[in-house]
């Protein structure tokens, strides 16, 4: 069916701070299981008949961890397509569905986030395969989870009439925002209704017609900035005046919730999470018999429903309740569970300050191999760094 995956990985993840940074942010760690989020992510596409090598979007700072990392589990990918700037998901789409129609007119895009867990990868090939036998009658398809809550941090799809008859895919009817409380739990208790994913199946041309057609600077500079590329070893070099000339703009926003070829699948039964915080990490963890996930040189007494992961030090808990504790080499963080998500403006002061903490781990990794800054002038603010060799 000629298949092109497209993993989204530019993001900075920084609802996962202190382990996710914005120079290594969160799919470039092995936060569930022995390999990284946008490993998983690679390794779940082999299960997939006719699927082709996946065109990788990603940024300059970090071109060598994507190469590293797929390099790491035997991924060789069609490309690597770096970003001058970021310009949100409708551009990038663009230059991959520009990529995958030189190679085949009638390409159908896989487009993963690079961050998600999906646990039950046999469910997802099935989902995969049953999205692009839509996408080739020319819908373009979104990935619908079905709620288990009446979450408020996620968007939301009301599914419409069906495509078949006992179809699990819908047209779609409406896009909505992100809910309060109070709508959400509607929404839970009407049906029809489901998570935006941020996973589409479709196909290229039919996309590129939908972006001239509502967003055309964006297909006009996009095509430019392929036009003026750049090969550099394994990497896609844009052109970075035409791209950065592209409007700034969602997927969704862009073409999704204007086009009248939009369709939702219903993907149940998928294990799915986005980890968009601490908490949703928790969810995943294997517990103890008290509630606690316990992830590292952990110590608790009279400890419950609490996640405590110590990264290179001993952690000792007492007396909690539904708490949060990540250390890492240099930073702490403690929350309480329910106010996880707010870790984000802990990461505003931090760039506000002009503080590195936000951006760099200690051990910073370059291709050459890695430095870790060993201490910090009080008065001149210059760090110390002690360098490795080897590779990154």
């Amino acid at each position: 069916m000629n298949i092109y995956p497209v993993i989204l990985c530019g993001g900075s993840g920084t609802r996962l701070w202190p382990m996710s940074r914005g120079g290594y942010p969160k799919q470039y760690l092995k936060l569930t299981g022995d390999n990284t989020l946008v490993q998983q992510t690679a390794l779940r596409l082999r299960g997939i008949d006719d699927i082709a090598a996946p065109i990788i979007v990603t940024n300059n700072e970090q071109r060598f961890l994507v190469a590293e990392q797929m390099r790491q589990v035997g991924v060789t990918p069609s490309s690597i397509v770096l970003e001058p700037v970021g310009r949100d998901t409708a551009p990038a789409i663009a230059i991959a569905a520009l990529l995958a129609m030189q190679a085949s007119p009638d390409a159908l895009l896989l487009i993963l986030p690079s961050d998600h867990v999906i646990l039950h990868e046999a469910t997802f090939i099935k989902i995969v395969e049953a999205a692009a036998r839509i996408a080739k009658d020319n819908h373009l398809v979104t990935f619908g989870i079905d709620p288990t809550e009446p979450h408020t941090g996620y968007g939301y799809i009301r599914s419409g009439a069906p495509l078949t008859d006992g179809s699990q895919a819908f047209a779609v009817d409406a896009f909505v925002e992100k809910p309060n409380a109070q709508t959400a739990q509607r929404f839970l208790d009407d049906g029809g209704y489901y998570w935006n994913s941020g996973m589409f199946m479709l196909k290229a041309s039919v996309y590129m017609d939908e972006l001239r057609r509502y967003e055309p600077e964006i297909a006009r500079q996009a095509a430019l900035s392929l036009q003026d590329e750049a090969r550099d070893h394994d990497f896609l070099r844009l052109g970075a005046d035409a791209f950065s000339a592209c409007p700034k703009v969602s997927v969704d926003y862009a073409v999704m919730e204007r086009t009248e070829h939009a369709a939702v699948i219903a993907a149940a039964d998928l294990g799915w999470n986005d980890i968009g915080s601490w908490t949703a990490l928790a969810d995943l963890a294997e517990l103890d018999a008290e509630s606690n996930a316990l992830l590292g040189d952990v110590l608790a007494e009279e400890t419950t429903n609490s996640y405590v992961r110590a990264e290179h030090r001993m952690v000792a808990a007492i007396g909690l309740d539904n708490i949060v504790i990540v250390e890492t080499a240099d930073a702490v963080l403690v929350a309480r569970r329910d106010k996880s998500q707010e870790v984000k403006r802990i990461v505003e002061r931090l760039n506000a300050s002009g503080r590195q903490e936000s951006i760099t781990h200690r051990r910073v990794v370059r291709p050459w191999g890695s430095y870790e800054g060993i201490d910090q002038g009080a008065l001149s603010g210059q760090t110390n760094h002690c360098q490795s060799g080897g590779p990154a």
